[in-house]
């Protein structure tokens, strides 16, 4: 039995619990409340991701998918959520499990989280010292879909910027503007 408690590891069951419960409520209603949609980035490598091989082959590391208008059967469970969407118009059904999450946001109310690696932080010890007041770094605007409106790849930050120029939003990401902002649980470590 470790000597010390994982509060990293806790919060991070956490936070994947609040993307569970809010996809479980929107499964259940069979729809998504109000203009809330939700973007989920997911390491595609992660055991039990199901997706096929096209979509693989497209997107073999990380792959973001967009719930919105055009998604159906979202099914949750404990582990993870199945949900039907509409790639390129070739409709596919997908299974994402928690752990595979690596960021949730719902730009409707800028509302994002990120995750580490479960394995990566499993495999880090923490320091008794290492618990510091995390910095807070706010969300980039979303960026708008680069193929259908349903599924998008990950968006490197200078893109993501370039997005926003394009749409008329604020260019920094990291200037406050009221909005939501992302505490990245890598920061309470020690590196």
């Amino acid at each position: 039995m470790p000597d010390h408690i994982r509060y990293d590891l806790l919060t991070q069951q956490a936070l994947r619990g609040v993307v569970r419960k809010v996809l479980g409520d929107a499964a259940r209603k069979n729809a998504l409340p109000g203009e809330h949609h939700f973007y989920i980035s997911f390491d595609t490598r992660a055991d039990n991701v199901r997706l096929s091989d096209r979509l693989r082959g497209q997107y073999p590391e990380q792959m973001t998918i967009i719930l919105q208008h055009q998604f159906w059967d979202l099914e949750v469970d404990d582990a993870g959520f199945e949900v039907g969407l509409s790639f390129g118009g070739v409709p596919e059904k997908l299974y994402v499990p928690f752990e595979a999450i690596k960021g949730f946001f719902d730009p409707s109310v800028q509302f994002g989280l990120q995750f580490e690696d479960a394995a990566d932080a499993e495999a880090q010890p923490v320091a008794a010292d290492a618990v510091k007041p995390a910095s807070k770094k706010k969300l980039p605007p979303a960026a708008a879909p680069a193929q259908s409106p349903t599924s998008v790849p990950a968006t490197p930050p200078a893109a993501v910027k370039e997005a926003a120029k394009e749409a008329g939003k604020p260019d920094d990401p990291d200037k406050p503007s009221g909005g939501a902002e992302v505490v990245r649980l890598d920061r309470f470590r020690k590196k």
